[in-house]
């Protein structure tokens, strides 16, 4: 009986090798994972900023020409290139006696139908009214906006996800839109 044991000596030896070959390959995949995963969290992060500044530039105001030669005896790829500055904040805060007519066209129609609505209005709801196809990531892009007009003092969201005219707005200026 001693050729049996030997045999299954061999082939758990042979299966041990292999489990540790295959746990070698799950250690590479996993780091290959983490790197896919972090580029992944990196573009998207990537998409949403440009989406979010895309968003946020107000196609009739002022461009101003930046020139992004490096040196003046240098062309550029970027040289004469007109770019709208970045950096701004194209959504001030809310003070007395501050109209809408200071934000951007799509913050002041989004605060106009709010200021309209007969009560709390959700993201759904003023994507059409705004003139966008009610997709989700218009949706999205207008919870991003509501929220932003919370944070800066425009509107209230007492309740996640419903937002109405701001009370400290109103009280200061009944009459404003």
């Amino acid at each position: 009986m001693g050729s049996l044991f030997e045999e299954l000596e061999a082939r758990e030896a042979a299966v041990r090798v292999r489990v540790e070959e295959l746990e070698a390959e799950v250690a590479e995949l996993s780091g290959r994972l983490e790197l896919a995963r972090a580029g992944l969290e990196r573009l998207r992060i990537a998409l949403e900023t440009v989406a979010e500044v895309l968003a946020e530039m107000d196609p009739e105001g002022p461009v101003v020409a930046v020139d992004a030669g490096q040196s003046h005896g240098v062309a550029s790829a970027y040289a004469g290139a007109e770019r709208q500055v970045v950096g701004v904040l194209t959504v001030p805060n809310w003070q007395p006696g501050m109209m809408s007519d200071v934000l951007p066209s799509v913050y002041r129609d989004i605060v106009e139908v709010v200021a309209g609505a007969p009560g709390p209005v959700r993201a759904k709801q003023i994507v059409p009214r705004i003139g966008l196809p009610a997709e989700t990531g218009k949706i999205e892009g207008a919870r991003s906006k509501l929220k932003r007009l919370v944070e800066r003092g425009w509107l209230d969201e007492n309740t996640p996800g419903m937002f109405t005219p701001a009370r400290s707005r109103a009280a200061a200026s009944p009459n404003s839109r």
